[in-house]
């Protein structure tokens, strides 16, 4: 069999095979006695229907189409075998299947061109010695208090007020009703949905509820009714609402304060593990500051492979790019499983091929850098110990207990990202790092993968304030046919 290769861009190999006389005439031959054996012909036994017989009956053009496909499947895979191609997933067809079987004749050459997707090559200009910056995240000074503070506010006694007016702090209990008040697309006086409400409990603080509703009940007397103005957000949820002016007719029905518990032992006790307040300070210190710590060394990760994705240059195949495309997808699609989200119902084929023209340009991105991390560890001959790769493995065992997990895969990912993990050492010995202030590289308002958790530690509860962000990896096994 004779073989041309060419070199094809997206890290592609386009083939070019010429199959001999003899081969297209055996594999003729062959097609034509399966069916002979297997054709149900009235009139005639199964294996007993005469060649012109079985000829005249199925067609010459569809026992061409069975020869020519089976002469192609087989070709290529002899070429990839005989040419040592390390193909990744299937083939592409280049010649029209319509044109070979046009040309296609029993014991005459059988000439086809294909192309398949192989690994890319990693060209990766000099890395050491990267100068980047990076930002610092140093913990809140206050953050302690403010953490104690927020506690001691949901551990409040609510006692009732008769004395004074309602101020910022207290909560109030309301009977109102909003009506439009006719300068929008409503007319004046009309009830707005869901305007009533009796024995409604407010909390009279900032972002607690409307700004406008809030402020005006403040200043006034159990019992007391009064008329507010509320302007509402532009951006409400409730499109019939943003905009709006409303009139709320309120009255006080009944005034609250909170009676907040001593900031001492007990109170440690009562929402920690700890036995003693200086006990819990401590422990909260160092859960920011590990928080901040691991911050900073994302900042100094990202800002290594940001620069190191900057000298790598790859033509990813299309293969590759799918599967990351459908790992990205099958991720995402377990998060929200685990949510209790319930997907099977929802998923349409329209919205999955919307996600994965969202996803394609994070799962390029994501290659690029994995690829030359990949290259890095393989240039410096960096190695995992065994150990590390059990104890990882045993770790994410647990974290995916319930799910149906392909053993072989994850020891495959969890090698591959501490191979990784070891590239990124490497790289950040050999770097120059700067630290900046948090926020000096980020455009304010802008979140970022390493950032959409800063600030989490400060509202969570002590003994889960440190808690590892944990990362989601496709590990499971492919699903049954049945499925």
């Amino acid at each position: 069999m004779k073989i041309t290769q060419e070199k094809l861009p997206d890290s592609q190999i386009g083939l070019e095979i010429e199959i001999p006389a003899e081969t297209t005439k055996k594999v003729y031959e062959k097609v034509v006695q399966n069916l002979s054996r297997s054709a149900n012909i009235p009139g005639f036994r199964k294996g007993k229907v005469p060649r012109q017989i079985l000829l005249q009956r199925m067609g010459v053009q569809r026992i061409k189409e069975a020869a020519l496909e089976d002469l192609v499947q087989d070709g290529l895979k002899q070429a990839i075998e005989q040419e040592k191609i390390e193909a990744l997933g299937n083939y592409q067809l280049l010649s029209k299947f319509e044109e070979l079987i046009s040309q296609f004749k029993p014991g005459e050459p059988l000439i086809f061109s294909a192309s398949v997707d192989t690994p890319p090559v990693v060209n990766l200009a000099d890395y050491s010695g990267l100068s980047v910056k990076a930002e610092e995240t140093k913990p809140d000074p206050e953050a302690v208090d403010k953490f104690l503070e927020e506690r001691r506010v949901e551990q409040a006694t609510l006692i009732p007020v008769e004395s004074r007016p309602a101020q910022m702090g207290d909560v109030a209990v309301v009977d109102y009703t909003g009506r439009f008040a006719g300068e929008g697309k409503e007319e004046e006086g009309t009830l707005i949905p869901g305007g009533e409400a009796s024995d409604f409990e407010v909390e009279l603080e900032e972002d607690k509820f409307l700004a406008d509703f809030v402020q005006g009940i403040v200043g006034m007397n159990p019992e007391e009714t009064k008329e507010v103005k509320v302007t509402f957000p532009e951006d409400y949820p409730r499109e019939e609402l943003a905009g709006e002016l409303v009139v709320f007719s309120i009255t006080l029905q009944e005034l609250k304060e909170k009676e907040l518990p001593d900031l001492d032992d007990d109170l440690a006790q009562e929402i920690s593990e700890m036995e003693t307040l200086t006990e819990l300070r401590e422990s909260l210190s160092e859960q920011f500051q590990e928080k901040a710590d691991k911050e900073t060394t994302q900042s100094k990760e990202q800002a290594l492979v940001t620069a190191l994705v900057e000298k790598v240059e790859v033509d990813l195949p299309k293969t590759m790019v799918d599967q990351e495309v459908e790992t990205l997808i099958r991720q995402s699609v377990m998060q929200l499983q685990q949510m209790g989200m319930n997907l099977t119902d929802t998923l349409t084929p329209e919205m999955v091929q919307q996600m994965q023209q969202q996803t394609r340009p994070d799962a390029i991105a994501r290659l690029k850098q994995s690829l030359a991390l990949q290259e890095v560890a393989k240039r410096e001959s960096l190695a995992v110990e065994p150990e590390a790769i059990e104890a990882r493995i045993k770790e994410w065992m647990e974290q995916l207990s319930g799910h149906n997990v392909d053993p072989e895969k994850l020891k495959e990912v969890v090698e591959s990202d501490l191979l990784k993990e070891k590239a990124l050492e490497w790289l950040e010995e050999q770097a120059t790092i700067e630290l900046v202030p948090k926020g000096s590289l980020t455009p304010e308002g802008e979140i970022t993968e390493e950032t959409t958790d800063t600030e989490d530690t400060q509202t969570a509860a002590p003994e889960v304030a440190t808690d590892e962000a944990t990362q989601t990896i496709d590990v499971t096994a492919e699903p049954s046919a049945q499925e």
